[in-house]
C-alpha cells in the first residue's frame, strides 16, 4: 500500500491511498485521479520522507548519528497554510452535507424546481444541472438558486 500527499495545481493538499507506484502513476495518465474539493485532474504527487519499517535490530547502534528526513516544503507556510488546510476541510465537509442532505435531480434541475416551488413535487432539497438561461428564467420566476460547483468525487462512489 502506497500512501501520499498529492496537490492539484490550484494547491490543494491531500492524500491518496494506491496499491503501488504503478497504480499512481496509472491514475494520473488516465485523470481518474482528481482533486476532492475542486475536481481538478492534473494532481501531482508532494515530495515527503521515505518510510521503511524495520526490525529493531537493523537500527543503527548511534541513532543520534543518523540526520532526519528532512519534510516537505508546505506550499503555504505557517498560520497562513493551516488556516488554508483548514477551510478546505470545512469546505469539504460543508460539501458531504450538501450532497448527504439532497436529492440529485441532474439535468432536469429546472423542471422539478418549478415543479416544488408551484406545490406540484413535495418539498426537498435538490440539486443538479442547469445551463446560466435556465438559472436566470428561474431567477426572474422569484425561484432562488444557487450555483455550488461539487467535485465529482464527492457525488460519484469511492474506487
Amino acid at each position: 500500500m502506497l500512501v501520499v500527499d498529492l496537490c492539484c495545481a490550484s494547491g490543494h493538499v491531500f492524500e491518496g491511498w494506491f496499491a503501488s507506484a504503478d497504480d499512481l502513476a496509472q491514475q494520473q495518465a488516465s485523470h481518474v485521479l482528481q482533486c476532492p474539493v475542486c475536481g481538478d485532474a492534473h494532481v501531482q504527487r508532494r515530495p515527503s520522507a521515505a518510510h521503511v519499517v524495520t526490525r529493531a535490530a537493523s537500527a543503527p547502534a548511534n541513532a543520534s548519528a543518523t540526520a532526519p528526513a528532512a519534510a516537505p516544503a508546505p506550499l503555504v507556510d505557517g498560520a497562513q497554510g493551516e488556516a488554508l488546510a483548514n477551510l478546505q476541510r470545512l469546505w469539504l465537509a460543508a460539501a458531504r452535507e450538501i450532497v448527504a442532505q439532497t436529492e440529485d435531480v441532474g439535468t432536469r434541475f429546472a423542471d422539478e424546481a418549478r415543479a416544488i416551488h408551484h406545490g406540484d413535487a413535495p418539498e426537498r432539497g435538490i440539486r443538479g444541472q442547469a445551463t446560466p438561461q435556465e438559472r436566470a428564467a428561474l431567477q426572474e420566476e422569484g425561484i432562488e438558486v444557487v450555483s455550488l460547483p461539487l467535485p465529482e468525487g464527492l457525488t460519484k462512489p469511492v474506487h
